[in-house]
């Protein structure tokens, strides 16, 4: 069914606004997918301030040509749909890659990261990278440990010496 004109404007208006505020897109094929499925997508999207957005490749053209960003979306297979995020930007990799291994039906075409078309290889690599919170824990583990096992040397040291004195008093 054909849209109207004005209702197209405003698809158009509505996607410029998601790319002028995204940090990474995820482009995905929805085409083989379930309602309820793509219901639990969306709300795991929803918990990390993603937004998954299903529109027609033209107006997806038009409305990244008028951004000025060419990805031709015609080549792409199916029904395209977009993950965008909005606080992180590898949120929308790691959410589709997991969905992916959950539900065969979901493609991953590419992407759109730091301003720049990827792949959907580079896509999947950026979902196995660890989180933030990850790295952040294994640079504090790391920090911590040589403190740590010097506090236990020392601590090796004064249990011998309150060996040693035991023993004597004895």
């Amino acid at each position: 069914m054909a849209l109207a004109h004005t209702k197209k404007k405003e698809i158009i208006k509505s996607l410029k606004e998601k790319i002028s505020k995204q940090k990474s897109i995820v482009f995905v094929a929805v085409e083989k997918i379930k309602a309820e499925e793509l219901f639990d997508l969306r709300e795991k999207l929803k918990t990390d301030d993603c937004l998954l957005t299903v529109s027609k490749k033209t107006l997806l053209n038009k409305a990244f040509e008028e951004e000025k960003i060419e990805i031709g979306f015609k080549e792409l297979e199916g029904q395209v749909g977009l993950i965008f995020g909005f606080k992180d930007e590898i949120a929308p990799a790691k959410i589709s890659y997991n969905f992916k291994k959950q539900n065969q039906n979901l493609k991953i075409l590419g992407g759109f990261f730091g301003n720049q078309l990827i792949g959907a290889e580079e896509i999947i690599t950026l979902a196995k990278l660890p989180s933030r919170n990850e790295l952040l824990a294994k640079l504090v583990g790391s920090i911590a440990s040589p403190i740590s096992g010097f506090a236990n040397v020392l601590q090796g040291n004064i249990k011998g010496l309150i060996t040693v004195l035991a023993k004597a008093k004895a």
